[in-house]
């Protein structure tokens, strides 16, 4: 791929950036493609993203920026208009610069998350879910999973306020569900999520007690510095149906191109052209 001075830049912000996988998925299609343009990885601390944001959106070559940990909630604070499905998630994963010099947010994680499980024949509709993790990835993945139709959701988070929190959003837009906090025991749940960065470094405890899945429930992950975490690792050993964090990924790229107006794939052409490693 050649970058010019003419080249788009896609931001990929987020903090550490060493697990980042998406570049190896957009930069191999849009060389396929011949779109003039690069996702480019930029590890903005906390601290920092305030600032850094309105900066790096008023670039002139800036396309979007893809957000991700630790900046996903934040970014509601930091843009001008947000859709609906991040309103209720509380989080952003994508924003761009609209034609009156607005930036929108927009959040696809859940909408990924569900299309793949969907993907892989596990029925949402009226099923029990359990999410680990209320942080920007699993509200947004607790919000598809509500509009998807699943009759109760269990959410747990280590702060058990961003729980609550995210329950009382879906439970105002989704007054039917039933939505219960605190507890992450997996047992009665036919989807169980692991929306927490645990899976990611070598050492870090499971999220749950895999023992009390059932063999027949469907696990899904969000982590992606590598395929098969501890995690799925247990769950198929179990004998369950599972989802890896890149999954997600595949699904939702789609609609992230179509935000941002540019050369939309499927999810089978951009597995077709990625370049994953681990």
């Amino acid at each position: 791929m050649d970058i010019s001075g003419r080249t788009g830049v896609i931001a990929h912000i987020g903090f550490p950036t060493e697990s980042f996988k998406a570049p190896l998925i957009y930069n191999p299609w849009f060389e396929r493609c011949g779109a003039d343009l690069v996702v480019v990885p930029m590890g903005c601390r906390a601290q920092d993203y305030a600032a850094f944001l309105p900066l790096v959106m008023g670039l002139s070559n800036t396309r979007g920026a893809l957000v991700t940990m630790p900046h996903k909630v934040a970014t509601l604070q930091l843009v001008d208009r947000i859709s609906p499905t991040a309103r209720i998630a509380g989080a952003c994963n994508a924003v761009r610069r609209a034609a009156d010099g607005a930036l929108e947010g927009d959040m696809f994680d859940g909408e990924g998350f569900v299309r793949g499980l969907a993907s892989k024949g596990c029925r949402l509709s009226g099923a029990a879910a359990l999410v680990v993790g209320a942080g920007g990835v699993g509200s947004a993945i607790a919000a598809s999973l509500a509009a998807a139709g699943v009759a109760r959701l269990s959410l747990y988070d280590a702060h058990g306020a961003s729980a609550e929190a995210l329950s009382a959003r879906l439970r105002e837009h989704y007054p039917q569900l039933d939505v219960v906090c605190g507890s992450r025991d997996p047992a009665g749940h036919g989807v169980v999520v692991n929306a927490t960065p645990l899976g990611m470094k070598a050492g870090d405890p499971l999220p749950l007690e895999v023992d009390r899945i059932a063999p027949e429930a469907f696990v899904g992950e969000v982590v992606i510095a590598q395929e098969m975490t501890p995690l799925l690792r247990a769950a198929v050993a179990r004998g369950c149906r599972h989802q890896v964090g890149t999954d997600m990924l595949f699904e939702q790229i789609p609609a992230y191109l179509e935000f941002f107006g540019l050369p939309v794939a499927t999810p089978a052409q951009l597995r077709e052209v990625a370049r994953i490693r681990y």
